[in-house]
């Protein structure tokens, strides 16, 4: 068997850390995400966020500022950062966090959501991310 593609692992990933809905943006320029993975994103968000700007939405700010954003609920969300084709997905908690490559530069950002809303404590948020630091 080869390696394991983007959607295999996201789907791993998804159901290791119980989240019901993800994305996998890869860094392609400087200023730019593609769309690489996405696990019950409606096709509708999945057109709209196949590409993402450094800065917009969770992604994209998390790209900019190399930091995991988070919301405790993606359908009430007031910050800014959660456009409202994320709020689509029905999902409640959400986390957008940047992988790094070899030399330290963000070269994905990996979504994940979760049904309930909640908070997600610094803990959890630095094993997701650690795990998140092993895909492919």
């Amino acid at each position: 068997m080869g390696a394991m593609t983007s959607l295999e692992w996201l789907t791993e990933f998804l159901r290791a850390h119980g989240g019901v809905a993800g994305t996998v943006h890869r860094v392609v320029a400087a200023d730019l995400m593609e769309l690489d993975a996405a696990v019950n994103i409606p096709p509708p968000v999945q057109a709209a966020t196949a590409k993402i700007p450094v800065g917009k939405g969770m992604a994209g700010i998390a790209m900019a500022e190399d930091r995991p954003v988070s919301t405790c609920n993606l359908k009430e969300d007031q910050s800014g950062a959660v456009k409202p084709g994320a709020k689509a997905v029905g999902a409640g908690a959400a986390v957008a966090f940047p992988i790094h490559d070899a030399g330290g530069k963000v070269r994905a950002v990996i979504g994940i959501a979760w049904q309930a809303a909640r908070d997600i404590s610094d803990d959890e948020l630095r094993a997701i991310q650690k795990a998140g630091e092993g895909m492919p």
